[in-house]
């Protein structure tokens, strides 16, 4: 018989359905929060009036896909 506590094979059965599953979910979060923060300097740059309107505005649909990328991958990954 297994030396494993319930705890620690429930724990262990969980890992094996869904390996690297942390790591993912902190890539995703990291990912999200790099695309959040351009999304905001970019957004300033556009207010402000700072720079090419062409370049900033592509510059900022980039970061909102980005973070919108990272927020659909993390609903997928929570609801397996």
């Amino acid at each position: 018989m297994s030396k494993l506590n319930p705890q620690q094979y429930e724990k262990l059965r969980r890992e094996t359905k869904s390996p690297y599953r942390g790591l993912r979910i902190f890539i995703y979060i990291a990912f999200a929060g790099s695309g959040l923060i351009g999304a905001i300097v970019f957004l300033a740059k556009l207010i402000a009036g700072n720079g090419e309107l062409e370049a900033n505005l592509g510059n900022l649909m980039l970061q909102i896909g980005v973070l919108a990328l990272m927020i659909w991958l993390y609903r997928i990954d929570r609801s397996k």
